[in-house]
């Protein structure tokens, strides 16, 4: 069921156990209202990709995901064809074996839909699909440029079939770790919200939804943690998933509160590079602890 206003879309993302605020309800509820793209920037691991699974659990829709890389091109994006059972299909032929189902080698059945196809296939149906296009700034520039018809339009026209239009435009969500910069003229065919680092209740109130077993002042201590690391000099500063993964670890350890021994045995958790491990530990873990 599609929320009908921004409190409604408040309360969903609530009900899924997604903690956001009001100006990333608006931007959602006028993405889905208005059919366009939403585009969600920011560092890796704040919630962008979560936004997509959480959307497609509220609008009860099947999640379409394309993950993004270098050298991702059409035919893995959009369709390729099945030549395996087209070759099949002509030594049936070559055979004198002249079944309906092999008379056209060129036609849909012999088409291997991939994820954009099949976000426009099923919208022409009359659903309405979320489609995430997961971490697009990995991708080529050449790749976007395909997108950006693509967005437009939301029409696939496959040469030597027919051109699939969606009657209603799915649910796009386009994420970015802005490892580079998408075009202006894509970003403009879609509603922006930036997802930054939570604040500390934000992260509190993360916290107590998604670990739920992690008492109210260890949450409070992870929180303020995370907050003393993204403020030092990290050359990548944890994420929301880290400060999860964090608790997840203490529990694991069995510790009720934190402790400079207990931080630093699990630095590994929060830190991915030797270089920001190095540096916390010369700062002296205990001021992660000190309130």
């Amino acid at each position: 069921m599609i929320p009908a206003s921004v409190e409604d879309v408040q309360e969903a993302l609530a009900e899924q156990r997604y903690v956001a605020d009001r100006s990333l309800a608006v931007a959602i509820h006028l993405a889905i209202q208005m059919g366009r793209p939403l585009f969600l920037e920011g560092e890796a691991g704040v919630g962008k990709t979560e936004v997509a699974k959480v959307l497609s659990a509220i609008l009860g829709e099947e999640l379409i995901r394309l993950q993004c890389y270098e050298g991702l091109d059409v035919s893995h994006a959009l369709y390729e064809w099945d030549y395996a059972r087209q070759m099949l299909a002509i030594r049936l032929l070559e055979a004198g074996g002249q079944h309906a189902e092999v008379t056209d080698i060129m036609s849909r059945d012999y088409l291997i839909a991939r994820p954009l196809l099949r976000a426009v296939e099923q919208s022409a149906a009359g659903q309405r699909p979320v489609l995430l296009i997961d971490e697009l700034d990995r991708a080529d520039e050449e790749f976007e440029a395909y997108l950006l018809e693509l967005l437009s339009d939301f029409q696939v026209t496959i040469p030597e079939v027919e051109t699939v239009k969606a009657k209603v435009p799915p649910v796009v969500v386009v994420t970015s770790n802005r490892t580079r910069e998408i075009h202006d003229a894509l970003k403009r065919r879609c509603i922006y919200h930036w997802i930054d680092y939570p604040d500390f209740e934000r992260e509190v109130a993360i916290l107590r939804q998604k670990a739920p077993n992690v008492s109210d002042d260890l949450a409070a201590e992870l929180a303020r943690a995370m907050q003393k690391l993204r403020a030092m000099d990290l050359f990548k500063p944890p994420g929301v998933a880290e400060t999860l993964d964090w608790a997840s670890a203490i529990v694991v350890l069995g510790e009720e509160r934190l402790s400079p021994e207990s931080v630093d045995e699990t630095l590994g958790v929060v830190l991915k590079y030797q270089e920001d491990i190095e540096r916390v530990r010369i700062r002296g873990v205990s001021e992660l602890v000190v309130g």
